[in-house]
């Protein structure tokens, strides 16, 4: 194997190893937590260690560039899942619908309406999480936290889309902790049980308050080429 997918394979099983230790340090399973690999710009021959690794859960940011890499690939490996945690325009929406597993960044009534749309057209849907802007930076795409409650909704009555949980980008230069939080209580008090939060840095911290999926990139890939 190439030094490449060795590097992978270690850092895989450090991440594990981590995320094992923080789920028990409060009382969680460590398959509680699942490992998002966030394969955005990542080269090919880093995605395809991650592969041979056995990572098998993917994060991406945009439709075309997952079509791209993935339509192939997808065709080789049964248990491959892939999420969208990068921002989504209306008009992809049917594209996403049809390639993603997972839709992590509902949040708003447009883009409701147009997976709605396409999720009949195309005969499925995949699982959606709302995206929550926890520290509301106008440059941040997500619903604001006091919208959050009826926008959920809005997404399952209106719309009909199964909603399952919440994902978040904590500012920064805050302490993420306070965000986590905040996602966490909103996700309770709307009976959502997936929680996307948590990245290289934080993701320990994203655990304790109760994080299902961690979403690490440079810790697993290495530094983006």
């Amino acid at each position: 194997m190439s030094a490449s997918y060795s590097d992978v394979a270690a850092s895989r099983a450090e991440i594990l190893a981590r995320i094992a230790a923080a789920a028990k340090a409060v009382g969680r399973a460590a398959d509680a937590v699942g490992l998002v690999a966030v394969s955005k710009l990542q080269p090919d021959e880093r995605v395809d260690a991650a592969l041979a690794a056995g990572l098998r859960l993917f994060g991406e940011n945009r439709v075309q560039e997952a079509q791209a890499r993935w339509v192939d690939r997808r065709g080789q490996f049964d248990a491959l899942r892939l999420r969208l945690i990068g921002p989504l325009q209306s008009n992809k929406a049917e594209d996403a619908v049809r390639l993603f597993d997972a839709i992590d960044v509902l949040d708003r009534p447009k883009l409701a309406a147009a997976i709605a749309g396409a999720a009949q057209k195309v005969g499925r849907c995949p699982e959606l999480l709302v995206q929550v802007n926890t520290g509301e930076e106008p440059q941040k795409a997500g619903i604001a936290p006091p919208e959050a409650d009826a926008f959920i909704k809005e997404a399952r009555e209106t719309y009909g889309l199964p909603v399952v949980g919440l994902m978040c980008i904590p500012p920064l230069e805050e302490e993420p902790a306070m965000h986590f939080a905040l996602l966490a209580k909103i996700a309770a008090r709307n009976g959502l049980a997936e929680l996307s939060m948590g990245m290289s840095d934080d993701f320990e911290t994203a655990i304790r308050f109760g994080a299902t999926q961690v979403r690490v990139g440079s810790a697993l890939f290495g530094a983006r080429v």
